[in-house]
């Protein structure tokens, strides 16, 4: 027979990773369509969770969660930066489970289940943009430097969106290179939905090779 304090622990891992498979599986990938981080958020979320049982100092247990989230802060995984939005489901996936792994070993169950719910509430109207408008933004290298001039912005936007294709709203002028006649802007647009089952790759995928190129370049 399994004792009462195994079977809460048991119970709160089992809660836990099913929180974490809603915001991923149900927030999360259906708006960037990118597995590319599924499993760091799905892993980092469980190992937290059962690091953290297995302290008994409430203290430790919240210094070693928050500790692990400074550390991959700072590391950003160095082989490839993390973008904002990732790193904020990061945060979510390493916080929770220190929230969670105190409010079991204190069996407030309710607190914690309403902890959970307002978490998964606040992402879920975040990603549908409940009252928020949000807009996509790319940095372009452009060449028809003519076309920079507070005068012609008209003219810059018109051609910015037959090039490219893209709604875009507004246009930030950047660095000036007149040797090379171009310009770094950054246009703003509101970004077009993707169809389902589309083949054409993920959102996150292409801003980060997006800014890859961009920092190669630099």
């Amino acid at each position: 027979m399994l004792d009462a304090e195994l079977l809460t622990y048991i119970a709160g891992a089992g809660f836990n990773l099913a929180v974490a498979l809603v915001i991923v599986r149900l927030i999360y990938y259906p708006v960037t369509q990118d597995k590319q981080y599924v499993l760091t958020f799905l892993t980092f979320s469980t190992m937290t969770y059962f690091v953290l049982g297995l302290l008994t100092s409430i203290d430790l247990s919240i210094g070693v969660g928050f500790g692990l989230f400074a550390i991959f802060s700072i590391l950003r995984y160095r082989t490839d930066t993390m973008p904002a939005r990732e790193m904020t489901y990061l945060f979510v996936f390493i916080a929770l489970p220190v929230m969670n792994s105190v409010l079991t070993s204190s069996a407030d169950f309710v607190k914690m289940a309403v902890a959970n719910a307002m978490v998964i509430a606040v992402l879920f109207a975040l990603e549908k943009e409940w009252g928020f408008h949000f807009e996509a933004s790319k940095k372009i290298i452009y060449d028809k430097i003519e076309l920079i001039t507070p005068d012609r912005r008209p003219l810059l936007l018109a051609d910015l969106r037959a090039r490219t294709g893209l709604p875009i709203r507004r246009v930030r002028v950047g660095r000036l290179d007149f040797v090379r006649d171009t310009a770094d802007l950054i246009v703003a647009y509101d970004e077009p939905a993707e169809p389902a089952g589309s083949d054409v790759p993920a959102a996150a995928e292409i801003e980060s090779e997006e800014r890859n190129t961009w920092e190669a370049t630099q």
